[in-house]
C-alpha cells in the first residue's frame, strides 16, 4: 500500500513538473511581442507601424513574437499551437503570418497561414530566413535581422521582388555548378532522426545486397540513385557525393572480398541446387525474380518493406 501511494506521489510530481516546464503561449497584446527582450523601443514601434499599414492595405495579419527559450519544445509546435491560440488572419481568409524568434536556441520561424500559403510558399520563407534574417541574427543584429525579414515577408505578399533573395539565389547556383541544391537548413536533431530514417532503409537494403549472391548485383545498381540523391536531405549535395562515390567503390569490393568465403561459397551452391539457403538467420529462395528474403522462423513468407487557422506551412531555421 504504500508502495502504491509512493508510486502515485511520484507520478504526480513528474506530472506537475512536466506541466510547469512546458512553454507557456503569451496573451496577444500587439503586434509585436517581445519576451525575449531583443528588440529596441524604436524598433517596436517601428515594426508596428509597418505590419498595422500592411493590414490595412490587404487585410493580411502578421505578428512577431520573440521567446527567450523554447525549453526544448520544437519550434514548429509551438509556433503552431501560438498561431491557432491567436487566431492570426481574418476567419474564412485564413491569411496571418506568425514570425517567431528564440535567441537562445538560435532558432526561427516564419508560420503561415492556409490563406497564403500560395504566396508565401514554404521555399520563400526559408530564402526569407536563410538569405535576410540569418545573416544578420549572426551578428548579433536582431533589431535589423527581425526588421528586414517582416519587410521582405510584406515585400512577399504584395508582390515585390526580394533583392537580397534574388542575390542570394545566384550565388547559390554559381556554388552549386548550375544546380541549386543547398545543404539544408536543420537542428541536429532533425539531421539526426531524418539520418537514421533514411540511412537505415538504403542501409538495410545495401546489407542485403552485398549478403545475397546473384541478386545483389541487381541491387548495387539498383540503389545507385537512392545513394544520389537521400543523403542530400541530411547530408547537403557535398555530403551525398561522398557517401555514393563511397558506395559506388566499397559494395564491390566488400562483396567480391565475401564472395571467396566459404559461406558464401556454401550459399550460392545451396540456391543452386537446393533453391533456397540461409544467410544470417534469413531463408533465401530462388525464384523466377531472383530470389526472395525471409525470417527463418516465419517460413516463406517474403521480405517487405481573427479566427484564422494554420496548417504548418512555413519554415524554420536556425544560426
Amino acid at each position: 500500500m504504500k508502495k502504491s501511494i509512493l508510486f502515485l506521489f511520484i507520478s504526480a510530481m513528474l506530472l506537475t513538473a512536466s506541466i510547469a516546464a512546458s512553454l507557456d503561449i503569451p496573451y496577444l497584446t500587439g503586434r509585436v511581442t517581445d519576451n525575449a527582450q531583443i528588440l529596441s523601443a524604436e524598433t517596436r514601434k517601428a515594426l508596428t507601424e509597418s505590419l498595422k499599414a500592411h493590414e490595412s492595405r490587404t487585410s493580411n495579419q502578421i505578428a512577431i513574437l520573440t521567446a527567450p527559450t523554447l525549453n526544448g519544445e520544437s519550434i514548429e509546435d509551438y509556433a503552431v499551437d501560438v498561431f491557432e491560440e491567436w487566431k492570426l488572419g481574418q476567419k474564412g481568409k485564413d491569411n496571418g503570418i506568425l514570425i517567431i524568434v528564440a535567441p537562445n536556441d538560435r532558432r526561427m520561424r516564419i508560420e503561415v497561414g492556409y490563406g497564403l500559403e500560395g504566396t508565401m510558399t514554404d521555399l520563400m520563407a526559408g530564402r526569407i530566413i536563410q538569405y535576410i534574417m540569418t545573416p544578420k541574427f549572426k551578428n548579433g543584429d536582431y533589431n535589423g535581422g527581425i526588421t528586414a525579414g517582416a519587410k521582405a515577408v510584406i515585400d512577399v505578399l504584395e508582390g515585390g521582388k526580394v533583392q537580397e533573395i534574388e542575390d542570394g539565389k545566384s550565388d547559390a547556383t554559381e556554388r552549386s555548378g548550375g544546380l541549386n541544391i543547398n545543404s539544408p537548413d536543420m537542428s541536429i536533431t532533425e539531421r539526426i532522426l531524418f539520418g537514421a530514417f533514411i540511412f537505415g532503409i538504403i542501409g538495410l537494403f545495401t546489407i542485403i545486397g552485398i549478403l545475397t549472391p546473384g541478386v545483389g548485383w541487381f541491387l548495387y545498381f539498383f540503389l545507385i540513385p537512392f545513394w544520389a540523391m537521400f543523403p542530400i536531405v541530411v547530408l547537403g549535395t557535398k555530403g551525398a557525393l561522398i557517401c555514393l562515390v563511397t558506395y559506388v567503390i566499397v559494395f564491390p569490393l566488400v562483396k567480391l572480398f565475401l564472395s571467396k568465403s566459404h559461406w558464401y561459397e556454401k550459399a550460392k551452391n545451396d540456391l543452386h541446387t537446393k533453391g533456397k539457403t540461409s544467410i544470417g538467420g534469413f531463408v533465401l529462395s530462388s525464384g523466377s525474380s531472383g530470389g526472395s528474403w525471409s525470417s527463418g522462423s516465419s517460413g516463406s513468407s517474403g521480405f517487405s518493406g481573427g479566427g484564422g487557422s494554420s496548417g504548418g506551412g512555413g519554415a524554420s531555421g536556425s544560426w
